[in-house]
């Protein structure tokens, strides 16, 4: 037996149950892997608390991890006991000590990343790789707009931004969340609770607008983002922190300059095995260079879960926190 941290209904982080699961031995084409390190994300809360749907209950949340592989089933060619992987990718499950995943949903850590490194960096990592780099190639000398920026894809993405050349702006909750900013690449943190960031980014830009913004807030900075596009800039609205952006008139896009607007996800742009491994190498070699540093910022036991998603979703964490099995 191993325990593993379920929910038998959607519902705030009471309903984190810690509990006895059995793990099956691995079938054709999967790994058993007993867990070191796990990734806490904003869309395990979208999960749990049922914004995100999930199929059946019990369910174990969690998208992201590295651990050990502890035995491979039929049809496993590329993997073997003893090897050091990450994931970050469905099937949910990630919030146990073990658990079966797809081995072609893992890649192996090159030796200079930690387990821990990893099960911080996976999720958040790659999708600041594809929206940097695919979204929107962000070209030197560009100006562009993060929100959250102390937050664990706004510090990789100052970071990474900075190593491509651009100018960052960023919002923050707080001083200390804009010290923190600053320090990881950020050109100008606001402080979105005492200032307006639309004005600020006209002051910034001398009132041209920028070419992309990239929104993980939702509801609450989704029009204000849009009026801190250029004519045919790019709104990037990848996440809800805030709730879900209400419906609004697609000509708003035109009045405010004929705007484009995407809503992506990391599981489109790593959906095959090739452009998961590209996406990951390419992570994996910016942390190598040094170009983004991998903070691990928070620890939490997993069975202490509840406590670090009422921390996530009161904005008391920055950077990248993980659960320890």
């Amino acid at each position: 037996m191993a325990k593993a941290l379920r929910i038998h209904k959607t519902g705030g982080p009471e309903v984190f149950v810690w509990e006895d699961v059995t793990v099956d031995k691995p079938g054709e084409g999967q790994v058993l892997l007993r867990q070191t390190a796990i990734g806490l994300n904003y869309i395990d809360v979208y999960h749990r608390s049922g914004l995100y749907p999930i199929a059946a209950f019990p369910a174990v949340v969690g998208m992201e991890g590295a651990g050990i592989v502890a035995s491979v089933g039929p049809s496993v060619a590329d993997l073997k006991v003893g090897d050091r992987v990450a994931y970050a990718s469905p099937p949910l499950g990630a919030y146990a000590e073990q658990r079966l995943m797809p081995a072609d949903r893992l890649v192996k850590l090159p030796a200079a990343i930690t387990e821990r490194q990893a099960a911080a960096m996976m999720l958040q990592g790659m999708t600041v790789e594809y929206l940097l780099r695919r979204t929107y190639p962000v070209a030197r000398g560009e100006t562009i707009l993060v929100h959250a920026a102390a937050g664990g894809v706004g510090l990789i993405m100052c970071q990474w931004a900075k190593y491509l050349g651009a100018t960052v702006i960023g919002t923050v909750g707080s001083d200390e969340k804009a010290a923190l900013a600053r320090a990881h690449g950020c050109d100008h943190p606001i402080v979105y609770t005492r200032e307006s960031f639309a004005q600020r980014v006209k002051d910034i830009t001398g009132g041209k607008g920028l070419p992309v913004v990239y929104d993980s807030i939702g509801k609450d900075t989704f029009e204000a983002s849009l009026d801190c596009l250029r004519p045919r800039g790019l709104m990037v609205s990848f996440g809800n922190a805030s709730g879900p952006v209400p419906p609004f008139s697609l000509a708003t896009l035109g009045q405010k300059g004929s705007l484009f607007l995407t809503r992506p996800s990391l599981m489109a742009y790593t959906a095959t095995r090739e452009e998961l491994v590209a996406s990951a190498a390419a992570l994996f070699e910016v942390v190598a260079k040094g170009a983004v540093k991998i903070e691990v910022r928070q620890t939490y036991a997993l069975k202490d879960a509840a406590q670090a998603h009422r921390d996530l979703e009161a904005r008391k964490t920055t950077g990248s926190t993980v659960l320890l099995p």
